[in-house]
């Protein structure tokens, strides 16, 4: 159906999809005008979990709003950890130490696979496929418990600290991500049998759900959702940040611009995120894991600081005012998944109700993340 296609003003109906709705992963809610099965216009309501994050910046020290991140995307918690860290640290001008610098890295990586893990068991179930989930779930445990070792948390961590690492990972943890980095990679051969190669998973998401890169740069999309249009960006190769300049890893980029290419490109990713890892645990060098000459109180120098990172989803963005205080004058959290959601009321015109429901899931939503 063509996606400039107009309701007949005399035969619609409205039907919400969400906020109760398992395809809607938490509480997000579109407001749907059809005509019979097909999509003639989409409004995303948000706001249904909204929680003030920057407001709660202004009312806390700046280490006090640490925990924070980790509730923004808490399936991605680390890297969110992790910008806020970096942002602060160029405002106080800290030099982190090399082994923290490792540790964050492949703690980060390892977060960003489990995402992925939960992107694809929920997305396979949102087709009609239960198996996978119950599969990738067993996969995701095996880094939680990792994680769990290391940082105390499984899923809103707040491992990160200013100027590095509170504690530092042992023989255990890096002998158990070498086995699960193994194992990972048999698993992801089993995953293309099962599931790739499915002709039902292939006729839901071939060609059906295009988002050109002219639609990615016009509502700002990032992370898979571009790359899967072609757009070659990604925060960790094009601005670098960390320590990702030091290690050789490729940036999955597919043109098709379906929602199958959104598939391949997480799938693709996770075996990055493991030779990342890899040569992290490879090289990893010995000393503290915090720098000496971190404040106790923490103050930044009045000014406008800004650092992005790249998460499961997308460029995440964090710009900081300082006014000199213990607390933030301003923090402002532009997140990957507000422009990505935004996307779908234009992506989805014109598409039957089953396929934009296969759309919805290759955006690879968390709603926190959206309204923050």
């Amino acid at each position: 159906m063509n996606a400039e296609y107009q309701l007949p003003e005399d035969e619609c109906f409205v039907l919400n999809l969400g906020p109760q709705h398992p395809s809607t992963h938490g509480v997000a809610r579109i407001k749907l005008t059809l005509d019979g099965e097909y999509i003639c216009k989409a409004e995303p309501v948000l706001g249904y979990i909204h929680r003030m994050h920057e407001k709660m910046a202004e009312n806390r020290t700046w280490p006090q709003f640490f925990p924070n991140t980790g509730r923004l995307d808490y399936l991605h918690a680390l890297a969110y950890n992790q910008n806020y860290a970096c942002l602060v640290e160029r405002a106080l001008a800290i030099e982190v130490p090399e082994r923290a610098e490792y540790i964050r890295v492949i703690t980060t990586e390892l977060n960003r696979i489990a995402s992925h893990m939960v992107w694809y068991g929920a997305f396979v179930l949102d087709l009609g496929g239960f198996t996978p989930l119950l599969y990738t779930f067993d996969d995701r445990e095996q880094i939680l418990d990792l994680l769990e070792s290391v940082t105390g948390s499984r899923l809103t961590f707040s491992y990160f600290r200013f100027g590095g690492v509170p504690n530092d990972i042992d023989d255990d943890f890096i002998a158990g991500t070498k086995t699960f980095i193994s194992r990972m990679r048999e698993r992801i051969k089993m995953y293309h049998a099962l599931i790739t190669k499915n002709v039902i998973l292939i006729n839901r998401l071939k060609d059906i759900g295009f988002i050109p890169a002219e639609m990615c740069r016009k509502y700002g999309a990032s992370g898979p959702v571009a790359r899967g249009a072609g757009i070659d960006y990604d925060v960790r190769r094009n601005e670098p940040y960390s320590i990702y300049d030091r290690f050789e890893f490729e940036i999955p980029v597919y043109h098709e611009a379906d929602s199958m290419a959104r598939y391949m490109v997480r799938m693709d990713e996770i075996l990055q995120s493991l030779r990342i890892i890899e040569q992290a645990i490879a090289t990893l060098p010995a000393g503290p894991i915090m720098a000496d000459k971190v404040p106790k109180l923490i103050r930044p120098p009045k000014g406008d600081y800004y650092h992005a990172v790249e998460t499961a989803r997308g460029r995440l963005g964090m710009r900081a005012v300082s006014d000199g205080s213990a607390i933030p004058w301003r923090l402002k959290l532009r997140t990957p998944c507000f422009s990505n959601m935004l996307i779908f009321g234009e992506a989805c015109r014109g598409m039957l109700l089953a396929d934009a429901v296969a759309l919805f899931g290759s955006l690879d939503l968390v709603i926190p993340d959206v309204d923050k």
